[in-house]
């Protein structure tokens, strides 16, 4: 199977090729235009036999040159801006990235008659929950973005539900919850925080903490989206979830107990703006229709995701060095909000 993965060297997606190069005998290729937050290293064992394209998505004349050359029988589609904070001060950046490049993307994957386009979105386009842990989103739940991150997104869903209805494009649609795990760059929280943690900085944590996310190990994600892309049909949505709901100042507390170091480094800062509450998904469509089951609890994808990083914190530290600018010229923008 020709395989095209946009997105290749970022985070989930080079999980996922990562668990594509120990499944089976696929031929990949892969589109990333190496954006701050990309890096081939996390497939470094695996690149000489991927072929790879530098290129942006947004440019819709190189991306059908790629796809003509390429010809993919399937898409998997990782590539996005995906921050909530950035998107937040750069949010023209998320809607040309996020929805032009799913745009173009889509409109080559049609001349080329691929038999299947996977669209990895997100639990974000649902918007919010309240603390009620009987209520969690289905496949069904409407739409309702809080932020230009997960408006960007909602805003590829629909085109990509509109190349399916109108076109006969045969794809779908994954919605995963909140990722975390080895080689994740060090601007969300998991990894920021082992970061802060590891250099004795204070850790900041928004508001008083009490938001709720739904975490998912990066390994099991790949697990998912490798399922759907082989059984899952034209069509469908699937949501990816744990089940495992978590508090944002006990995720911190409990990466301090696995450094053994005090909860004193944390420090509460200004709210986000419009943060979610909560997220929950209501994963029983991918469990029974594609048999796809989560191997990591929480506390045991956590204690990996401690130990490699504390044991790759040269890469850590470099990744986070590069952005000390934007973390503080987002600090400021929020306490001006405050």
């Amino acid at each position: 199977m020709r395989l095209l993965v946009t997105g290749g060297v970022g985070f989930i997606g080079s999980a996922f090729i990562r668990r594509c190069a120990s499944a089976g005998d696929f031929e990949i290729s892969i589109i990333d235009k190496l954006s701050y937050a990309a890096d081939k290293r996390r497939l470094e064992e695996y690149l000489p036999g991927v072929e790879f394209y530098k290129a942006d998505l947004a440019e819709r004349a190189d991306i059908e040159e790629i796809i003509k050359r390429a010809r993919p029988d399937v898409i998997v589609h990782f590539a996005a801006e995906t921050h909530v904070d950035r998107s937040i001060l750069y949010p023209d950046q998320f809607f040309k990235a996020n929805i032009t490049g799913t745009a173009n993307l889509l409109a080559a994957a049609l001349q080329s008659s691929v038999k299947k386009f996977v669209h990895v979105s997100t639990d974000e386009v649902y918007g919010d929950l309240p603390a009620d842990k009987s209520v969690k989103f289905t496949e069904a739940s409407p739409f309702r973005p809080n932020s230009p991150y997960s408006a960007s997104k909602a805003g590829a869903d629909l085109i990509v539900r509109a190349y399916q209805k109108t076109y006969g494009l045969p794809a779908l649609i994954l919605r995963p919850s909140n990722n975390y795990g080895p080689w994740q760059f060090p601007e969300k929280l998991i990894p920021l925080t082992i970061a802060k943690a590891l250099m004795g900085e204070k850790i900041p944590v928004y508001g008083k903490g009490r938001n709720v996310r739904t975490w998912l190990f990066v390994e099991d994600c790949a697990e998912a989206i490798l399922l759907a892309m082989e059984r899952g049909g034209a069509g469908e949505v699937y949501n990816i979830g744990s089940d495992e709901e978590k508090v944002n100042i006990d995720v911190v507390k409990g990466i301090l107990d696995l450094l053994g170091k005090g909860h004193g480094l944390i420090e509460f800062v200004p709210d986000r703006l419009a943060h979610d509450f909560r997220y929950a998904l209501d994963s029983s469509k991918i469990r029974n229709e594609l048999g796809w089951r989560t191997k990591n609890d929480f506390a045991t994808g956590l204690e990996k995701t401690v130990r490699w990083y504390a044991d790759n914190r040269d890469w850590l530290f470099a990744k986070k060095a590069e952005i000390e600018g934007f973390l503080k010229d987002l600090k400021a923008r929020f306490a001006e909000k405050a």
